[in-house]
C-alpha cells in the first residue's frame, strides 16, 4: 500500500503534533499535511505552513489572527479562526484526522470529522471520557475507525490485532506512576508546579504532565479504554511501572497474556496510528533489553493518589459523571499551574464537582456540553 495519505492534524503546535509532523519527516512524500489546527502560537503555526504547506490553518486565538494572515501572505495557504474549525473539518478531503488538541475542546472537532467520515488518530482521550457512548456510536453508524495514539492504548490495539473475537479477560493498563511515586500526602501538600512538571520518562505538555503527576491521567485512561475496547470496568487493571518499556497488556481468556514494549517515545503509537494498517520501518531508536535488565511493578496508591479512585468511581456511574470529573480536573489543573489551589487540592475540587453538579443517566450532545459549562462554573468558584 504506496498511496499517499491526506491528513488533518489538530494540535499541531503542541507536543504530539510537533512528534507527528516529525513522523510526516520520516516519510517524504507519504503524508500530504491538508488542515493544521492551532490555539495560540502564530510563530510555530506560520512556520509549519510555510513547510507543509496545508490548504488550510486554523488559529483559535483571534488576536493572532491578522499576524498569521501578515505571516502566511501570498502563499495562498487559507487562514481562519477557531469558530470556522469544523466546518473546514468537514470539508476537508483528508482520510485521517489526528486530534490533538488538548481537552474538552477537542470534542466537537472530531465529532465533526466522524460524521464526515474520516478516520481518528486519537491522541485527545478526553474525547472518549466526555462522551464515549455517543462518540463509539457515531463511529460505527458511519463506519469510522477510532485508532489511539495513547501510548497505553496504541499498546492494547496493537495486542488485540488478529485475535479476531477472542475473549479478553483483562486489560493491563501500565503507569510511570508519575515524579511522586511512593510519597505520601504530606510530601504531596508541598509539591509546586515545577516540581510536577518534571516526568521521569516522558516529555508532554503541561496539562497532561500534571495529570500524569496526580494519576488523573491513568483515570482518564482507564474510562478511555473501557469504550475503545469494550470490557468492563472490573476487566480494566492499573500497574505501575516505572520503566516505562512495557506500555500495556492484555491477558486472554485462556490466561496467555500479550505486551507491547518500546522506548518511552510518542513518535512510535503517532506513526503506527498514521500508518495503519502497514507497520512502516523507519529510524527512531531501538530498545535494548540488555540496557533495561529488570522491569518491575506494583500496585497504584489509590489512598494517597485520589484522582484514580475517583477516575473508576466516574466509571462506574457512567452518564454524565466522568463529564463532570474532566472538567473539574481541567479546572483545578489550570489552578495549580497559576498556584492558585495546592497539588492534594486538586482531587478536592473535583470531588465537591462529582457530589454537586446533577447527574444524568443518558445525557445528549447538548446536556454534556451544558454539563461541561456548569461543571467548569461551579469549579471556578471553588477555593479548594
Amino acid at each position: 500500500m504506496n498511496y499517499k495519505k491526506t491528513i488533518c492534524l489538530l494540535g499541531s503546535t503542541g507536543s504530539i503534533g510537533t512528534q507527528a509532523l516529525a513522523v510526516v519527516d520520516e516519510h517524504p512524500g507519504r503524508f500530504d499535511v491538508d488542515l493544521l489546527a492551532a490555539g495560540s502560537n502564530v510563530d510555530l503555526l506560520a512556520r509549519q505552513a510555510l513547510k507543509y504547506k496545508p490548504r488550510v490553518v486554523v488559529l483559535g486565538k483571534r488576536e493572532g489572527l491578522s499576524e498569521l494572515a501578515h505571516l502566511l501572505r501570498n502563499t495562498g495557504i487559507k487562514v481562519v479562526g477557531g469558530e470556522e474549525l469544523e466546518e473546514e473539518i468537514r470539508f476537508s478531503k483528508a482520510e485521517i484526522v489526528l486530534t490533538a488538541m488538548v481537552g474538552f475542546a477537542g470534542l466537537l472537532p472530531t465529532i465533526a470529522a466522524i460524521e464526515s467520515g474520516k478516520n481518528i488518530a486519537l491522541a485527545n482521550k478526553e474525547t472518549l471520557v466526555v462522551a464515549g457512548s455517543l462518540i463509539t456510536q457515531l463511529a460505527q453508524k458511519k463506519g469510522v475507525q477510532i485508532i489511539p495514539v495513547d501510548s497505553e492504548h496504541s499498546a492494547i490495539y496493537q495486542c488485540l490485532v488478529g485475535e479476531g473475537g477472542q475473549v479478553v479477560e483483562k486489560i493491563m493498563l501500565t503507569a510511570s506512576g508519575g515524579p511522586f511515586r511512593g510519597k505520601d500526602q504530606a510530601f504531596l501538600s508541598t509539591v509546586t508546579p515545577q516540581m510536577a512538571l518534571k516526568h521521569p520518562n516522558w516529555i508532554m505538555g503541561a496539562k497532561i504532565t500534571i495529570d500524569s503527576a496526580s494519576l488523573m491521567n491513568k483515570g482518564l485512561e482507564v474510562i478511555e479504554a473501557y469504550w475503545l475496547f469494550g470490557v468492563s470496568a472490573s476487566s480494566i487493571e492499573v500497574l505501575v511501572h516505572p520503566q516505562s518499556i512495557i506500555h500495556s497488556m492484555v491477558q486472554f481468556g485462556d490466561g496467555s497474556i500479550k505486551a507491547q514494549l518500546g522506548l518511552p517515545d510518542m513518535k512510535l503509537p503517532i506513526h503506527y496510528a498514521l500508518h495503519y494498517p502497514e507497520r512502516m520501518t523507519n529510524a527512531f531508536p531501538r530498545f535494548d533489553f540488555l540496557r533495561y535488565p529488570t522491569l518491575s511493578f506494583e500496585s497504584p496508591d489509590i489512598k494517597t493518589f485520589r484522582n484514580l479512585a475517583l477516575a473508576f468511581e466516574a466509571l462506574e456511574k457512567g452518564g454524565n459523571m466522568p463529564c463532570i470529573l474532566n472538567a473539574a480536573n481541567e479546572v483545578a489543573v489550570a489552578k495549580f499551574l497559576e498556584g492558585k489551589i495546592g497539588f492534594t487540592e486538586m482531587s478536592n475540587l473535583i470531588e465537591r464537582c462529582m457530589e454537586n453538579i446533577p447527574y444524568l443517566a443518558e445525557p445528549s450532545l447538548e446536556a454534556l456540553l451544558e454539563t461541561d459549562r456548569e461543571t467548569r462554573q461551579l469549579a471556578g468558584q471553588t477555593k479548594h
